[in-house]
């Protein structure tokens, strides 16, 4: 699998509701579902997945159950990402020896290491020798990866990509006019998917994707084959609910749609919480609007 194109999700980590572990069969039902809803691949244990929140051992646990329940019918991208480099190296040994096909690496984050830091921490990742994608969220790290570094990554031939999720257009679209062509942009901000894919993204890792997978795959389709008019249609029915994933917060938000939906059980680990009640009402109102609750 080397195909880094179309509607990846940034895929939940379902616990159980009283032991809060994690709850291995709702996990493989949503690889299930989501790969026969058409999902172009899989991203396990990101921030979506929680992995702040999980040990060293659970994070590798979950890799291990979606990496085997997907059965290489969809690439597995496995969040492999740390503030310190040793642990980001670890973490794409183990994605490596286990089957995945691509790593998602955060930048570090809490140390806020310089420009410089950054290259070394992804080049040091690379030797791993596991095509690895670059994810910049400086809302949650503190540190933006500048369009120039990025371009110098990209040089890299293990460093295969970015999932950009500054919200930065112009940065963006820096990368985009300026990067190799065998360097892959992904949107992170399911808002700016369209516009991304439009600059020369290729596709997105969203959230929204957990919630309606065979949708966003034929929006981003859509827009792949240049038919932004049908794509725009499906992206404004949907506005709504992909700004209400990010009312309190990802995931918490979107774990509250899903078992509004039926999928799993509602449950997240300190100090993440439940939504605010006036978003609850919100988000399933939006569901019931949209059919989907």
């Amino acid at each position: 699998m080397t195909d880094l194109k179309g509607s990846f999700v940034a895929l939940i980590t379902p616990f159980e509701k009283k032991s809060l572990e994690i709850d291995e069969e709702k996990l493989r039902e949503l690889v299930n579902w989501q790969i026969e809803a058409g999902t172009d691949g899989i991203v396990a244990v990101g921030t979506t997945g929680e992995s702040a929140t999980l040990s060293k051992t659970e994070h590798r646990r979950v890799l291990e159950i979606v990496i085997h329940e997907t059965k290489k019918r969809v690439p597995i991208i496995a969040g492999t990402g740390s503030n310190a480099t040793r642990e980001a190296v670890s973490l794409t040994e183990f994605a490596k020896e286990h089957g995945a096909d691509f790593g998602l690496a955060i930048s570090p984050y809490y140390n806020k290491p310089t420009q410089d830091g950054i290259v070394a921490h992804y080049s040091k990742i690379a030797e791993v020798g596991l095509p690895t994608i670059l994810y910049n969220v400086p809302s949650r790290t503190g540190r933006n990866v500048e369009a120039a570094t990025t371009l110098e990554l990209a040089s890299n031939p293990n460093l295969i990509g970015i999932k950009e999720a500054s919200g930065d257009l112009a940065q963006i679209r820096k990368i985009c006019e300026k990067k190799p062509d065998n360097f892959v942009v992904l949107s992170g901000e399911d808002a700016q998917t369209l516009e991304i894919i439009k600059m020369g993204g290729v596709g997105a890792i969203g959230v929204i994707q957990n919630e309606i997978p065979a949708e966003m795959k034929k929006m981003i389709d859509f827009a792949l084959a240049g038919k932004f008019e049908k794509a725009e249609k499906i992206n404004a029915k949907f506005a709504d609910l992909m700004g209400l994933n990010f009312a309190d917060n990802n995931p918490i938000d979107v774990k509250w749609a899903l078992a509004a939906m039926g999928k799993i059980d509602y449950a997240v680990r300190l100090p993440l919480t439940q939504p605010s009640a006036t978003n609850k009402v919100k988000i399933r109102d939006e569901l019931v609007k949209l059919g989907l609750a």
